[in-house]
């Protein structure tokens, strides 16, 4: 074969050199017209006229401009910084609005778990309050914001748990409206109050607090806290709070002189509230005291105020924010049109240049394209030469091939008469084998036939052992019984009557003598009888009894080894059943996970796919495996994926869609994806590499190597993307010598200082 290959590379080294002969002379005949065309244009090309004064005002004008773009860009630097400041007192501003809100969050857990049906009516308050007409207050231990929470406890101690979680109205109407929303409606268990229409919010108390400061007050309630006005006028006008003042444990030293001199009706101190009363009969003064209750609610402060002027700065911050912005909106289009003038002006610079420089640049390229014209006509190839040379070569290379199939002939045919004999050596070895084998399989039989032969004689000799043995046994018992010695024969009396034992008594059963019949003849025609019915007994063995009696002792053994197999066999069964619904049902579970999201994926393209567990027979355990079938046209029904039924390119999309199904059931650090992409048609390639993009770039999800040559236009790339490529081949240069940076300006210089051709 290598003589072929030689004419062959002959051929084609002759077709190359023809090829290049042709090349050549066009390129010659090309060169020549774009030098004629170089030569027409010089001598047509207008005297280089004075271009340096333009030149230098473009230059003047492109340094303005520069100068303008880096004052522009300064000023951007300092609107971004001042952004940047900004977002920062936005955020420090946001975090302690968020720390306000925590706050109030406290008291609304704390209402959650003590009365839910009044949190819960609080939610809906919040999420309708445009059914209301007038202003509704949430519960009362929402709205009161303590001034300093240790005086809590006079607050809770003061107002009943009931109104401190009652919501406040200023209008009937709008009572009614919310109980029949919340009470009726949702069956919650809430309390309302209506505020007085007169306000008692600023009402003055009855005495100066100056008058009470002697005897240790040091406030009213009222002034203990801050809450909106409608819930305020409640309290006033209810609970009398700017009447009730609070003391300290100097008025409790005091608490008598207190009682009298200030005729106060309630009143607090450190420790224990005060209620005072005149009895209606006796107009004597009775005072109780009770201790106070730790507080519960009302601990947690939130200064309104200062969040309210927290919001009024974020909205000054939020408005500074876009002046900035529209202020660097408005820098950045500035910046963006002194580029776009700049770069005017280079380009027309660039092209007063070339024209400065065309004459010379014509006068170059002549003088090249001489140069080169010179060296093609030089490098001639003689044609005729080549060809004579390839045919003489071709000849020889003939003659030789000519000589290797003659050998070739003769090799041939030696080869047959060889085969032939090979054919006739294997048909007699064939016959041999045949015959050993009969041989061997004839001295198998006898071999075996003697073996049970042996076998049987061995067994009839043991029987007529075990007989003679039983008959000597039997011999020797009478002759004890009846008292006879070795060589006395049966007394005549023992024939025909039951002997009698020593002590008097008859033996039983009786000998099998009296059984028998009294004369010869009748005992001739039992013992014909008797020979008649044993000779229907054909080939009787002698130990057909006792193998018959072995066979039953063994069927009875047999039977309850059997059952008791039958009883591990059922228990057997039911710890498999156990142990395989443990393990089959979460089985299936796993599965059915797996289906639910490769039928999404599939449904997702149009297309329908399902995995199932799949068994011939449930028992079969190790037969189990997972089955995929799919259905890729609209017209088919959904048949298993296999090698011959669905192509390349649809086993290679399913098995990607089973992948990402797996991915969140499966968690690895990394899954390599290699060239799955291959085989599939562009539409399927989109689809899922979309897919793959999506699944890849979740949160918590595992690491994807996508490895593939090629990929299609316009795909959708994420930000979470890490995109590398592999440089390689013949030209490429070193690993220490690639510079991209370096690359990438060399072209862009070329780009915007080549002349055009």
């Amino acid at each position: 074969p290598s003589l072929f290959y030689q004419i062959e590379e002959l051929q084609q080294a002759l077709t190359v050199k023809q090829n290049e002969e042709h090349d050549r002379q066009r390129r010659i005949s090309n060169t020549r017209k774009m030098i004629e065309d170089l030569q027409n244009e010089l001598k047509t090309a207008e005297n280089c006229e004075n271009l340096q004064p333009q030149i230098d005002a473009i230059t003047n004008d492109l340094r303005r401009v520069q100068d303008e773009k880096a004052l522009c860009e300064g000023e951007v630097i300092d609107k971004r910084g001042e952004k940047e400041s900004l977002e920062k007192e936005r955020k420090s501003v946001g975090d302690n609005i968020v720390r306000f809100d925590n706050l109030m969050n406290q008291k609304e857990d704390k209402l959650r778990q003590r009365y839910r049906d009044t949190y819960d009516a609080v939610l809906w308050l919040r999420n309708n309050r445009d059914k209301f007409k007038q202003r509704v207050c949430e519960p009362i231990m929402l709205t009161i914001n303590m001034k300093d929470n240790k005086n809590a406890k006079y607050i809770e101690n003061h107002i009943s748990s009931n109104d401190l979680r009652a919501f406040v109205f200023e209008s009937q109407e709008d009572m009614e409206v919310f109980l029949k929303e919340i009470r009726d409606n949702k069956k919650l268990r809430v309390n309302a109050v209506i505020a007085p229409k007169s306000s008692y919010a600023d009402k003055a108390p009855s005495r100066s607090l100056n008058e009470l400061k002697q005897y240790g007050f040091f406030s009213y309630l009222r002034e203990l806290f801050d809450a909106p006005d409608p819930v305020m006028s409640f309290l006033c006008c209810h609970y009398h709070i700017h009447e009730v003042p609070v003391g300290t444990e100097r008025t409790r030293e005091r608490i008598e002189r207190v009682i009298q001199e200030t005729r106060l009706k309630q009143m607090y101190t450190a420790e224990e509230k005060y209620v005072v009363k005149t009895s209606f009969y006796s107009n004597k003064v009775i005072s109780s005291n009770t201790s106070l209750k730790v507080a519960q609610f009302l601990t947690v402060t939130v200064d309104l105020e200062q969040r309210r002027h927290l919001e009024e700065q974020l909205k000054e911050i939020n408005r500074k924010l876009q002046a900035v912005e529209a202020g660097l909106i408005a820098l950045c289009e500035r910046n963006k049109h002194l580029e776009h003038k700049d770069n005017e002006l280079r380009q027309k610079k660039k092209e007063l240049l070339e024209r400065k420089t065309k004459k010379r640049q014509l006068e170059q390229k002549i003088s090249s394209k001489l140069g080169s014209l010179k060296l093609m006509e030089q490098d001639i190839c003689n044609l005729e030469e080549e060809e004579r040379k390839a045919s003489t070569k071709i000849r020889e290379i003939n003659v030789q091939k000519a000589k290797l199939v003659t050998e070739l002939t003769n090799f041939v045919k030696i080869c047959t008469s060889l085969h032939i004999q090979k054919v006739d050596l294997i048909l007699q070895n064939t016959t041999v084998i045949s015959e050993k084998n009969k041989l061997e399989s004839d001295y198998m039989a006898a071999s075996s036939q003697l073996r049970l032969t042996e076998q049987h004689f061995i067994e009839l000799d043991e029987s007529r052992q075990r007989l003679l043995q039983k008959c000597k046994e039997l011999m020797k018992r009478a002759r004890q019984v009846c008292n006879l010695g070795a060589e006395q024969t049966v007394p005549q009396e023992y024939q025909t009557q039951v002997p009698t034992i020593p002590n008097g008594h008859n033996s039983s059963p009786p000998m099998a003598f009296q059984d028998l019949p009294n004369t010869l003849d009748e005992i001739d025609a039992l013992l014909t009888e008797e020979r008649s019915r044993a000779s229907c007994f054909t080939g009787l063995n002698p130990t057909v009894v006792e193998e018959y009696t072995k066979r039953e002792e063994e069927i009875e053994q047999l039977t309850e080894e059997l059952k008791i197999k039958r009883v591990e066999l059922e228990k057997y069964r039911e710890s498999i059943s156990q142990v395989k619904e443990r393990w089959l049902n979460p089985l299936k579970e796993l599965v059915e996970k797996i289906n639910e999201k490769f039928s999404n994926f599939f449904s997702s393209m149009q297309c329908a796919g399902e995995v199932d567990l799949h068994t011939e027979n449930e028992e079969d355990y190790d037969k189990y495996g997972i089955r995929i079938r799919v259905k890729f046209r609209s017209s088919t029904q959904l048949h298993e994926l296999t090698p011959h039924h669905q192509s390349g390119g649809e086993r290679s999309v399913s098995t990607m869609l089973y992948l990402m199904a797996l991915q969140e059931l499966n968690r690895c650090p990394f899954r390599v994806v290699d060239e799955i992409n291959q085989g599939m048609d562009p539409i399927n390639e989109r689809r899922v590499f979309e897919m793959v993009v999506n699944t890849a770039c979740k949160e918590n999800t595992s690491q994807y190597f996508f490895i593939t040559p090629k990929l299609l236009q316009n795909l959708p790339y994420s930000d979470k993307m890490t995109v590398l490529f592999v440089y390689n081949g013949p030209h490429m240069l070193e690993p220490n010598r690639w510079n991209l940076k370096a690359f990438q300006r060399r072209r862009r210089r070329i780009t915007f200082t080549q002349p055009a051709q």
